[in-house]
C-alpha cells in the first residue's frame, strides 16, 4: 500500500473515454476512486451528447466535456479547437480509459495538439489488459496507477475507496419527473416490468436477425411476455429502448397479443429511465446499455448474453445487492437461450 499521508495538493483528474452507454456506466467506480485519491471530483471527456445527463448530480463528477461531431477535420471543427483549449488549461492527471485503437488515436491527437505533457497521462492500454478480467476490476486497477509527474505516496489509494459496483444518483426533480411519467402513462398503480429487446444496431432488425449474436427472436420475447402476464396479471409490461428500436418493439408487442404490453421508446430519456428503473419490479434485457442502468439503480435483472463476451467481462453488478441472473454461453448467440430459461429466470425474481 502507498503511504496514507494524504494528497499534497488536491487536483482534478480528467478521465477520457469514448465509449457507449454501458461503458460509461462501468467506469463509475474508477471516477469514485480517482476522486478519493486526488481530492477533487473528476472531469469526464466523452463522445456523444448524453454523458452529461448520465452523470448529472454525481458527487464524483465535476464536469462533463462532450465531443458531439464525429470525424470532422480539425480545420472545420470549432468544437475540437475549443476542446483543445480546455485540455491545455487543465493541470491535473489525465486517465485515458479508452482501449479501442481508432478512438485512442483521436484522443492522443487531441492531447498532442493541446500540448498536455505525456508524464501527466496514463493509458489503460499500457497496463496489460486481460480478456478474463471484468471491466470494473480492470478500471480499478487502472485507477491505482499514477502518472510519472506525481508521487504515488502523495496521492494514495485505500481499500475503502474501491467499490466494485457502479452507482448512479437521482435528485428530487428526477424522481418527480419519473412519477409524473408513470401517472401519465397509467403505470403508477400496478407492478412495472421493463423489457429491453434491442441494442444499438437493431434498427433494421428484420435484416440482421440471423446475423446479430445479441438478437433474441421476436417469438421468444412474445412467449416471455405471455408468461409474465400469466404470473403477474395486473403488471404493466413495458418494451423500452431508443426511438430507432421502435419497430422491433412493435413487432414483439403484436406477436405477444397481450393488452398489458406497452411500448416506451420515445419518452424515456436517460434521467427519466433511471427514475423508472428505481421503481420497477424488474427488467429483462439483452446485453446492452440500459441493463447497466438497471443494475446501478438496484432493479432486479435478467440479462441475456450472446456474442463475443459474457458476464465475466461485462457482467452487471448491483450496488444494493439486488438479484441479477445471467443467461447465455458466449460465444454462442443469444438465440441459443430458449424461452423457458428466460421465463424461469424472471419468475425467480418475481416471487
Amino acid at each position: 500500500m502507498p503511504s496514507q499521508n494524504g494528497p499534497a495538493r488536491p487536483l482534478v483528474p480528467l478521465v477520457v473515454r469514448f465509449g457507449r452507454l454501458g461503458d460509461m456506466v462501468l467506469q463509475e467506480p474508477l471516477l469514485h476512486l480517482l476522486h478519493r485519491r486526488w481530492g477533487k471530483p473528476c472531469i469526464v471527456l466523452s463522445r456523444g451528447g448524453w454523458s452529461s445527463e448520465l452523470y448529472r448530480g454525481h458527487p464524483d463528477v465535476a464536469e462533463t466535456w462532450q465531443l458531439l461531431a464525429r470525424n470532422r477535420p480539425l480545420a472545420f471543427s470549432p468544437e475540437r479547437w475549443r476542446m483543445i483549449a480546455k485540455l491545455r488549461a487543465h493541470d491535473g492527471p489525465v486517465y485515458v480509459a479508452e482501449d479501442t485503437r481508432g478512438s485512442l488515436k483521436r484522443i492522443r491527437w487531441l492531447l498532442r495538439f493541446a500540448r498536455v505533457p505525456r508524464e501527466r497521462c496514463v493509458f489503460i492500454r499500457d497496463m496489460g489488459l486481460r480478456t478474463d478480467e471484468h471491466w470494473v476490476d480492470q478500471a480499478l486497477r487502472f485507477g491505482r496507477t499514477t502518472p510519472a509527474a506525481y508521487r504515488e505516496a502523495d496521492y494514495p489509494w485505500r481499500d475503502e475507496d474501491m467499490r466494485t459496483a457502479p452507482r448512479l444518483y437521482l435528485d428530487a426533480d428526477d424522481r418527480a419527473d419519473a412519477d409524473a411519467w408513470l401517472r401519465a402513462r397509467g403505470f403508477a398503480e400496478a407492478p412495472l416490468v421493463l423489457l429491453q429487446p434491442g441494442n444499438w444496431h437493431v434498427h433494421r432488425w428484420w435484416e440482421r436477425r440471423d446475423s446479430d449474436p445479441k438478437f433474441w427472436p421476436v417469438e421468444n420475447w412474445a412467449a416471455l411476455l405471455r408468461a409474465m402476464h400469466e404470473t403477474l396479471p395486473a403488471a404493466n409490461l413495458v418494451l423500452c429502448g431508443a426511438p430507432v428500436e421502435s419497430a422491433v418493439c412493435e413487432a414483439i408487442a403484436n406477436a405477444a397479443g397481450v393488452a398489458q404490453v406497452k411500448i416506451a421508446t420515445r419518452d424515456l430519456p436517460v434521467r427519466r429511465l433511471l427514475g423508472v428503473l428505481e421503481r420497477a419490479h424488474g427488467m429483462v434485457s439483452v446485453d446492452t446499455g440500459p441493463a447497466h442502468l438497471a443494475a446501478a439503480m438496484g432493479c432486479p435483472l435478467v440479462v441475456l448474453y450472446g456474442g463475443k463476451y459474457g458476464p465475466d467481462k461485462w457482467g452487471r453488478r448491483s450496488p444494493f445487492g439486488k438479484p441479477i441472473v445471467n443467461l447465455g454461453a458466449p460465444p454462442q448467440p443469444v438465440s441459443a437461450i430458449v424461452p423457458d430459461q428466460a421465463i424461469a429466470a424472471w419468475r425467480s425474481l418475481a416471487v
